[in-house]
């Protein structure tokens, strides 16, 4: 953790020294801290980078579970509407309370590797939303209790529409396939959708509902949040965030939140 603060602070001063705020619409894009993706790529030729710190808990029965991580998304520009992917919930920290029995874990997440491909821009005249798809595959890469099993590729779509008075709304629905507990594949789904609103030219607030894990209840269940946060923009290539989340089902956690940078490059 300590680490990645140090991490945080670098990317801040880095960001912060170049250039000021001037009036253009060349302002970052990013992917949090709403779990619906933005349907923007980088842009080719550059490089952004989106971390965070994010802390969980959530109580089931007598067991209380608490997570540390440290989510971050890498993400390059190879073309204008093509960008690699490399994302992770970085390094893990875990404690676990039941039965008077606490039990500790840490080690490192699965990485996934994907990209984007930005298919059209929306035209808030004529309500045509901006439109992208994302292929991820997740390599069990992590360490200890924190990997999964073998490579599980996930496809999503992004529809973004911009509305008047500086409104904006989206929705992400998308497939996954991934091993329950005895090894065997499925198929799930993922939908969610997010309401966002531009107070200033740099602060702006998003409610959303997002069915992360959509599947029946011997595949690991569904697990359903609503989120809500802030972004600010620093400057056009500097963006901080927070953000929380409730989980309003049984098998997502209780309370979440986070605190993020994005810096475009």
């Amino acid at each position: 953790m300590r680490t990645h603060v140090a991490l945080l602070q670098g990317l801040l001063a880095l960001a912060l020294a170049g250039p000021a705020w001037a009036d253009d619409d060349d302002t970052i894009a990013t992917d949090r801290p709403d779990f619906v993706e933005s349907s923007n790529v980088v842009g080719k030729g550059r490089w952004q980078i989106e971390t965070s710190l994010a802390w969980e808990r959530d109580r089931q029965g007598g067991v209380k579970a608490r997570v540390a991580s440290t989510p971050t998304l890498l993400r390059v520009g190879i073309a204008e509407t093509w960008e690699l992917r490399f994302e992770t919930d970085g390094r893990l920290r875990a404690k676990v309370e039941e039965a008077g029995v606490t039990t500790r874990e840490r080690g490192w997440s699965d990485l996934a590797i994907g990209v984007k491909w930005h298919q059209r821009d929306g035209d808030e005249e004529t309500g045509t939303p901006g439109l992208a798809w994302l292929l991820h595959v997740d390599v069990d890469s992590g360490s200890g209790p924190f990997r999964g099993q073998g490579l599980r590729p996930s496809l999503r779509m992004v529809a973004e529409w911009e509305l008047p008075g500086g409104w904006s709304a989206g929705v992400m629905p998308g497939i996954y396939r991934d091993r329950d507990e005895q090894g065997k594949q499925y198929v799930g789904a993922i939908l969610a959708g997010v309401v966002g609103k531009s107070f200033t030219e740099r602060l702006r607030g998003f409610l959303e509902i997002s069915g992360q894990q959509l599947a029946s209840s011997r595949r690991g269940g569904s697990v359903v949040t609503f989120d809500t946060g802030l972004a600010y923009l620093l400057n056009h290539d500097l963006q901080v965030d927070v953000a929380m989340s409730r989980g309003i089902n049984k098998n997502a956690p209780d309370l979440a939140w986070t605190v993020g940078l994005s810096a475009r490059f």
